[in-house]
């Protein structure tokens, strides 16, 4: 069995190389509408959506992003945020407040605007535009906050680059569908062997690319990338935020 959504996952991959061709607001308006019917947990829809179109902006956030150039490059850039606003003024309405908000509202609203991010992606590519998710936004929460001009119970979760694609590069493969799919239980006997058997194919995919890469490819990256702890001031910048996340 397939279907139009299905290919359009299987073919999925970031594009990062954008032409001059315009993206309208009309198209933009569409593709947000679609992604609006993502699930939403309780129907509290604690997500809003930022969309960049100045060059100005778009610079600030490349920068914060450690300098990446499809970010200035791309006509319009989605901005995905966790917004607690609307819940606040619910419960300030109804004689409560948001300021004992704990772990579960900062998970909440992120998945929120996951989702909706994701749909968005889906619903973009299915019309011939591509992109590609940005997560480095998060590398100075309040720098990216103040330069979309988001108010307090309001950070961006990550943004989405859109646009016509100039090049589309070989889709990257992806881990052994048995090594992330279990059957009524978790078994963990086959991760290092799939895992192991990942290391190679992903070295054989860099390397028909032209790309330098270590024999054991994903762990190798992998260990370089996270043996030290990412954006240690994440958590206090969503706390000034008024996201709990401890």
């Amino acid at each position: 069995m397939t279907s139009e959504t299905i290919k359009v996952l299987n073919e999925r991959v970031s594009v990062r190389s954008f032409t001059d061709a315009p993206l309208s607001d009309d198209t933009v308006d569409e593709i947000l509408r679609a992604a609006f019917r993502a699930p939403t947990s309780s129907n509290i829809q604690s997500y809003s959506v930022i969309v960049v179109r100045d060059q100005a902006t778009k610079e600030k956030i490349a920068t914060i992003a450690g300098g990446q150039k499809h970010v200035v490059q791309c006509p319009v850039f989605l901005a995905f945020c966790a917004d607690l606003t609307r819940i606040e003024y619910a419960l300030k309405k109804n004689g409560h407040d948001l300021d004992n908000n704990n772990l579960e509202m900062g998970l909440v609203s992120s998945v929120d605007a996951a989702l909706v991010g994701m749909s968005a992606y889906l619903a973009a590519d299915s019309l011939g535009v591509k992109g590609v998710m940005i997560g480095a936004v998060r590398n100075d929460a309040l720098a990216t906050a103040q330069a979309l001009g988001l108010p307090h119970r309001v950070y961006c979760v990550f943004g989405l680059c859109l646009g016509f694609a100039e090049s589309v590069p070989g889709q990257k493969p992806r881990m052994h569908y048995d090594a992330v799919v279990h059957r009524e239980q978790y078994n963990s006997n086959k991760t290092v062997q799939r895992v192991t058997d990942y290391d190679e194919v992903l070295a054989a995919h860099y390397r028909s690319q032209a790309k330098v890469t270590a024999d054991d490819s994903w762990t190798h990256e992998v260990a370089t990338k996270f043996s030290v702890r990412p954006r240690e001031v994440l958590r206090e910048a969503l706390r000034q935020r008024g996201f709990d996340f401890s």
